[in-house]
């Protein structure tokens, strides 16, 4: 399960988490794979499934499907590949091809009547040692002869922790919801501006179960708050520059009760190559601080109620740049893929857990899209 989060978050950085506007409702299906490969050993291939059949001229049924299957030492040991885990005493990983595989479907239904878009629905997500369900809403409506748009999001998900060995948690449960407020507007026939207020809340079991600290004579899994509160406030443009280059742009900042706060910016420029193809650039740039209960490799003391080693508790900087592409095909159909490449600064924490100074990854997308 914690390779899922590392993995779900990276594939989060090309878009901001922002209330998305309403779109004109069609029968669609679409077929992708996702992948993920990174220098601390982890591998993830995700095929995925999606299908929308309108029921009525106002509303649509979806499903989507996604499958990881995932290959980390840290599923099994606890750490890297060579490293055994001394807490835990698991055994180091056999012939299997892939150490996890995560089973991800989603109901929804929606409605739109041209002014009011509603969309809701349910996920359920089964991995080895995770259970997670989801409930969500979300509702636009269109102002202003639909040059604005206001939104409200909510999310809820209640999950349950099932570690693969035998380990009493003091809590088995992760709950977290989340509400997004958005106003969208556009500014001239060319640019338009989305302003996006968010609150999150999260209580239960908050860290991993395999996460631990190793220091002289302390062994200790990580622990942390059992509650947290954060909000983001992100802005996001996009500017049609001419007839064939545009640009998206954005900016998010995040803070949280356990002093975790961050900066996002983002920006991307696509070029229309040829009436079907369009690609062009992406950068990201990310950078927060610590929270307020992780202490330096070393310094941890017996009676210390909080011990830390993820290193996304502690202060770090990344950067991300990628290349999208979309071609869009004669007969309406559609085809989008992206590669990116990502890169943390150097971390103590992901030296101590991983091996290794700094974080870099390639992650990349592929999808067919079309309507029936």
């Amino acid at each position: 399960m914690q390779i899922k989060y590392l993995f779900f978050s990276f594939f989060s950085l090309l878009l901001l988490e922002v209330t998305s506007l309403a779109s004109n409702l069609k029968d669609s299906m679409s077929f992708g794979i996702n992948t993920y490969s990174d220098n601390a050993d982890v591998q993830v291939y995700s095929p995925t499934f999606s299908l929308f059949k309108k029921v009525s001229n106002q509303w649509m049924l979806g499903f989507k499907m996604r499958i990881d299957a995932i290959s980390a030492a840290s599923i099994q040991n606890g750490s890297s590949s060579q490293h055994v885990d001394a807490v835990t005493g698991a055994s180091s990983k056999g012939d299997e091809p892939y150490d996890d595989i995560r089973f991800a479907p989603t109901l929804m239904a929606t409605y739109d009547d041209g002014d009011n878009t509603l969309s809701f629905g349910g996920y359920y997500s089964s991995e080895i040692d995770y259970v997670g369900q989801a409930l969500f809403i979300n509702y636009v409506r269109q102002l202003n002869e639909q040059n604005t748009a206001i939104g409200i999001s909510i999310s809820q998900s209640n999950d349950k922790w099932e570690p693969v060995f035998d380990r009493v948690l003091a809590n088995d449960y992760r709950n977290e919801g989340k509400v997004d407020l958005s106003v969208n507007q556009l500014i001239s026939p060319t640019f338009s501006m989305q302003a996006v207020y968010s609150y999150l809340y999260s209580e239960g079991f908050l860290s991993s179960p395999y996460h631990y600290v190793l220091q002289d004579d302390i062994a200790r899994f990580e622990n942390y708050p059992d509650k947290r509160k954060g909000h983001a406030f992100a802005l996001k443009g996009v500017y049609l520059l001419n007839k064939a280059n545009s640009m998206n742009f954005s900016y998010r900042y995040y803070m949280d009760d356990w002093d975790i706060s961050s900066h996002t910016v983002s920006a991307e420029v696509l070029h229309d190559f040829t009436s079907q193809l369009i690609s062009g650039l992406r950068v990201r740039y990310y950078t927060q601080t610590k929270s307020d209960f992780i202490k330096d490799i070393g310094t941890y003391n017996a009676n210390d109620e909080y011990f830390a080693i993820d290193y996304r508790m502690s202060a770090f900087d990344s950067y991300t740049i990628g290349v999208p592409f979309i071609y869009k095909m004669k007969n309406g159909n559609k085809v989008t893929a992206s590669i990116d490449y990502y890169q943390t600064s150097s971390n103590d924490y992901l030296k101590s857990w991983y091996g290794v100074n700094s974080l870099s990854s390639v992650f990349s997308t592929l999808t067919y899209e079309f309507d029936y």
